[in-house]
């Protein structure tokens, strides 16, 4: 394996977005390398001024549709043997990556997710409503799908390009994040676990996940367990 395509979908993240791609370039993926994409999902508060000065290609879209649309257009263009999800906040650390990738790198791993929630990384304090409907989502998956995720709904995942890229993606939304898993159980993928480290936002520092979304996650979990 010889090259990486980090895929960060962008909606309204201007104090963090310049950061945060300085972070990507300067970590090491396992000395892969780096195809950064990024899709902009119709930012409004300046974020696409930034565009001129970033030597990534950027996508676009005309307007906002969603963290799992944007991951699908990205996917159409990526062309490295490993695709990894990046969001545009600080939340995440691109350092935590590696272990993730080197996994995969020496065919151990088909796909590999970083979890929040196994202990031994920094990690701020979760709302205590988002815990909950962490571990209970992560709960459901492992009962309906036989699995033992500690942490279905991070956002650091990391796969084979040509294990993703055999799975159709239908979610728009934050939903995505459980279609993934879903599917790539099914499939049977060989899935690992590591822990990482997490810097969660509050709403106020403009997170955008809310409960909405995780009734939408349980819908999407029930649902691609006896569909496709």
């Amino acid at each position: 394996m010889k090259k990486i395509t980090i895929l960060i979908p962008v909606y309204n993240e201007f104090n963090t977005l310049e950061k945060i791609i300085k972070k990507v370039e300067d970590a090491n993926f396992c000395g892969l390398e780096k195809e950064i994409i990024l899709i902009d999902d119709y930012s409004t508060d300046g974020t696409r001024d930034l565009y001129s000065k970033i030597p990534h290609k950027v996508l676009y879209h005309e307007y906002n549709q969603g963290k799992g649309a944007a991951l699908r257009t990205g996917l159409k263009e990526a062309t490295g043997d490993i695709i990894a999800i990046q969001d545009a906040d600080m939340e995440y650390d691109p350092v935590d990556y590696e272990p993730l990738i080197k996994l995969i790198v020496e065919g151990r791993a088909d796909v590999c997710y970083g979890s929040r929630l196994t202990g031994g990384k920094p990690s701020r304090s979760f709302m205590f409503h988002h815990l909950l409907g962490n571990k209970f989502l992560s709960l459901l998956t492992n009962i309906l799908y036989g699995a033992t995720l500690t942490d279905m709904e991070t956002c650091y995942k990391a796969f084979r390009r040509d294990f993703i890229q055999g799975i159709e993606i239908k979610s728009n939304r934050f939903d995505i994040e459980p279609e993934i898993t879903a599917k790539v159980l099914k499939k049977g993928a060989r899935l690992y676990e590591i822990p990482i480290s997490y810097y969660g936002r509050e709403f106020s520092e403009g997170k955008k996940i809310t409960w909405r979304d995780g009734i939408s996650a349980i819908i999407a979990l029930i649902r691609y367990r006896f569909t496709d």
